[in-house]
């Protein structure tokens, strides 16, 4: 087991992902899966910017990394797979393999309700996290590691915010 932590978090590559997680799971790579940063050159190497020399980054689209899990997974390191949407983390979850996703942070933006002080859903975002619970994975929501995991059903219900 390789891929130690399935994040979805707005914000990418920041502080809370390589140094916040990073440190305490030891890890190695990060694959971040996004179509647009994995299109754009000049994207990827702000996010490189962001990260110690030590750690990999592999950029990649949704198809790009569902053809690459199987290798990342077998991989000896300790690596973080990070998508910035539901959406991207639905279509990996449907190709099988991720039994846990973690919300790390969905921000405020227009038409979104305040689920957690870090998760904002419309409601097609939760229709979507729903699915990813009904194709199997864990979903829940936890900011850095030494916070409490909150689980899908208390998110939507709002009941831990």
């Amino acid at each position: 087991m390789t891929l130690v932590l399935h994040r979805i978090d707005d914000r990418l590559i920041h502080g809370q992902v390589v140094v916040g997680w990073g440190q305490p799971l030891d890890i190695r790579f990060i694959v971040l899966v996004d179509d647009q940063v994995a299109a754009s050159e000049w994207e990827q190497e702000l996010y490189r910017m962001g990260v110690p020399p030590e750690m990999d980054v592999y950029f990649l689209n949704v198809e790009q990394a569902v053809a690459e899990l199987p290798r990342l997974r077998s991989d000896a390191r300790q690596g973080i797979l990070l998508t910035g949407d539901i959406d991207t983390m639905r279509r990996l979850v449907d190709a099988g393999g991720i039994t846990s996703v973690n919300i790390g942070g969905i921000h405020h933006r227009a038409g979104r309700t305040q689920r957690l002080r870090y998760v904002f859903l419309n409601n097609d975002e939760e229709s979507a996290l729903r699915e990813i619970a009904t194709l199997g994975a864990a979903v829940s929501a936890q900011d850095v590691p030494g916070a409490r995991p909150v689980p899908l059903d208390d998110i939507l219900a709002g009941v831990a915010s």
